[in-house]
């Protein structure tokens, strides 16, 4: 009887374990498991002191800050792209924020869910200054590196086919291979996500012999990723990027977030858990918004310190720029 009876008070831990959703099993562990790039400056890149940085790792520490309220409860695991999904279906990380396109395919054949926009990107080609090519259609029959079952492989092909017009694809396991490839001179251009070309471009040898050119031939929206079977988790996941955004567009930053806990603004009373209680409604603190960007600071603030023209990629925001100032940065009211 005792055996039955421990038995049976494993199973109930076990199922409660196996219940929890992805939110409470985060709370109960005390970190965040987030899976990243295996480096990608700007986005995710580990320094020689194993610390993470970039616009993908910021958006992990906001996300710890507002679930557990500390910013540097992440843990990090370096991802391929063709290990990245496996690793979260298997629940080895709670999300990826890893420059993932968000495709038709991947939502509805993967069971994954897409947490919204955090980055409007596109695929470009990094090309030898020798080539003396000035735009992508003149890239016929040349050798161009990719990396292999990303999408960047896929619209290469279709790029080329609609434009009647042929190369000789070099695919590679994985962008290191690829980009090491171009850079020993295996192909006369590289071709990913347009961002992800600039970084690559500062790590040559000698970057003046490459150029991005200016050609974006496909939609690549970036967005972070989750299981589809836990859709409190989505929530979480995705308002927290729209608290980022919304931030920007209250004008709301690292400096004055706790001035803004002090004004009479019914829009920002809400977005400082002063009024609306959906903290709670999110399984989250009243402070939730206040706590990301204390760590992180607004969209604005992750964007320009990683990506944005004074840092070492810059990239201006273009599309990425907020909906009021010419780009397509959107986000729902918090109300």
């Amino acid at each position: 009887m005792r055996g039955a009876a421990a038995a049976g008070a494993l199973a109930v831990i076990l199922a409660g374990q196996a219940g929890a959703g992805t939110l409470d099993t985060v709370k109960q562990r005390g970190t965040l498991a987030c899976g990243v790039s295996e480096g990608l400056g700007g986005f995710s890149d580990k320094d020689a002191q194993g610390n993470w940085t970039g616009f993908d790792v910021d958006f992990c520490r906001a996300l710890a800050a507002a679930v557990l309220g500390d910013p540097q409860k992440v843990s990090f695991t370096p991802l391929s792209a063709s290990q990245r999904f496996d690793a979260l279906k298997a629940a080895k990380v709670d999300l990826l924020s890893r420059n993932s396109t968000w495709t038709l395919g991947r939502e509805a054949e993967l069971g994954l869910a897409f947490a919204g926009i955090t980055y409007h990107d596109g695929q470009g080609f990094l090309a030898r200054r020798s080539l003396g090519v000035d735009g992508a259609l003149a890239l016929d029959k040349a050798k161009i590196c990719v990396e292999a079952g990303t999408t960047s492989q896929l619209n290469l092909a279709d790029f080329f086919r609609a434009n009647s017009m042929s190369y000789d694809e070099k695919a590679f396991p994985n962008a290191a291979d690829a980009f090491a490839a171009f850079q020993s001179g295996q192909c006369d251009v590289l071709s990913r996500d347009q961002s992800a070309l600039y970084a690559e471009r500062l790590r040559l040898t000698k970057p003046a012999d490459a150029i991005v050119l200016p050609d974006v031939i496909s939609k690549e929206p970036l967005s972070p990723v989750v299981r589809n079977d836990d859709f409190a988790w989505f929530n979480v996941v995705k308002w927290v990027h729209y608290a980022l955004v919304n931030a920007e567009e209250l004008g709301i930053s690292k400096a004055n977030v706790d001035e803004a806990l002090t004004s009479q603004k019914p829009d920002v009373r809400r977005f400082t858990g002063a009024e609306g209680g959906f903290g709670k409604a999110l399984g989250l603190d009243p402070d939730w918004a206040v706590r990301a960007v204390k760590a992180t600071g607004s969209y604005a603030e992750i964007y320009e310190r990683n990506l944005g023209v004074g840092s070492k990629l810059g990239i201006p925001r273009g599309l990425n720029q907020l909906w009021t100032m010419g780009g397509v940065l959107y986000a729902p009211p918090m109300r």
